[in-house]
């Protein structure tokens, strides 16, 4: 009969920052981690205090997790934080050279939990991690670990919200970031790839209305005078209209291949952005305090605009800078981007705000009055 296995050993390395909590970095396999470390729930026991820290599963963002480590071969630096049980006890290695006055290399022994016993370690940062792991298909795969001595829940809810109150990186950043990126993404970010890449084009393209006026995570000095639209305001219109059925980059999409006809998107976007310039010169450009069209409202308006404007005329044809704006020109008296109040929504145009509701409203307005004012021309 074979023994029963009652703890784990790892090679591993003490950093003595604090006595009495010395930190460990040593290595698990994506099997092991919820094997000796438990998840502590945040909630309320009977007398209403707070018990545990952690949030529930977030099961999207799990599952994203395990397409990536399910993807084929691929690193995964990021190390699960752990609490250990002060019942861990680790060996210092034999013989010289195993401490260089930083860490000290030897053996860490974890016991493993018996039955009705509580395991040696809780998860302080990452446990949608450390379930993606445990459910992924290679059960071997290694992972890094950084765990500290702590049997105190108030020791470990700490660390918990030092570690997680770091600010998280700017949107716009993983915006700008994700064309370069070549691995598999999750779906939230996969979607906004392309939008990312086409929006890029449209700032560097010398024949572009936005040429050089997307402020993106990158720009610096001088170029901020002139950039006054946020980059992800025309992502998020790109996007919105690359991924509705009803919009009109969707064609450009092969939806067996996944492919995208970003050449044919940014001339789209060229004509009828060029369009917009041309109608309103007084609003082009400007910061968006100074004009709502360059303000991420306006952006998403226009954009939903050009759905309808772009199922009518078809940008490949010669005449579509014409036609396109002869298209514009039936809104423009309607269009308050400087001055005055919004027809009909009762909205003065500097109070015209970048939340759902008010693209929502001002973008419903364009359309009726665009339909209403074509079907009453001659």
């Amino acid at each position: 009969m074979t023994d029963q296995i009652t703890a784990l050993k790892r090679r591993a390395l003490r950093i003595d920052q604090i006595d009495r909590h010395p930190l460990y970095l040593f290595t698990l396999t994506a099997a092991e981690v919820l094997q000796i470390a438990d998840v502590s729930r945040v909630s309320r026991n009977d007398a209403s205090q707070l018990i545990g820290y952690q949030r529930p599963e977030v099961r999207g963002h799990v599952q994203d997790i395990i397409d990536y480590l399910n993807s084929g071969p691929v690193i995964f630096p990021n190390a699960i934080i752990l609490a250990l049980s002060s019942r861990a006890t680790f060996t210092r290695s034999r013989g010289p050279g195993t401490s260089d006055g930083l860490a000290t290399s030897g053996t860490l022994t974890l016991p493993l939990a018996g039955l009705g016993e509580a395991k040696p370690a809780w998860i302080v940062d990452g446990q949608q991690r450390a379930i993606a792991l445990s459910r992924a298909e290679r059960h071997d795969f290694p992972v890094p670990v950084t765990a500290f001595v702590a049997d105190s829940v108030s020791l470990q809810r700490d660390q918990f919200v030092r570690v997680n109150n770091t600010r998280p990186l700017p949107p716009n950043l993983v915006t700008e970031l994700l064309p370069e990126v070549d691995a598999p993404l999750p779906q939230r970010l996969s979607v906004r790839k392309a939008p990312s890449l086409v929006c890029d084009r449209l700032n560097h393209d010398p024949r572009s209305p936005f040429h050089q006026m997307i402020k993106r995570a990158s720009t610096r000095g001088d170029a901020l005078r002139v950039a006054v639209i946020a980059d992800n305001s025309i992502v998020s219109m790109i996007q919105e209209s690359l991924t509705a059925a009803a919009g009109c980059l969707y064609p450009y999409r092969n939806l067996t291949s996944n492919e995208i006809d970003t050449d044919g998107i940014h001339h789209a976007l060229c004509m009828y952005w060029s369009a917009v310039r041309d109608a309103f010169p007084e609003a082009w450009g400007k910061p968006a305090t100074d004009s709502r069209l360059m303000h991420g409202a306006g952006i998403r308006a226009m954009g939903r605009l050009m759905d309808r404007v772009l199922s009518i005329v078809d940008p490949r044809r010669p005449d579509a800078a014409e036609q396109i704006r002869k298209e514009i020109d039936l809104i423009a008296p309607y269009c308050r981007w400087t001055s005055g109040t919004w027809d009909q929504i009762n909205l003065a145009w500097d109070a015209v705000e970048n939340v759902p509701g008010q693209i929502q409203t001002l973008s419903n307005y364009l359309v009726r009055v665009y339909i209403d004012v074509r079907a009453a021309r001659p």
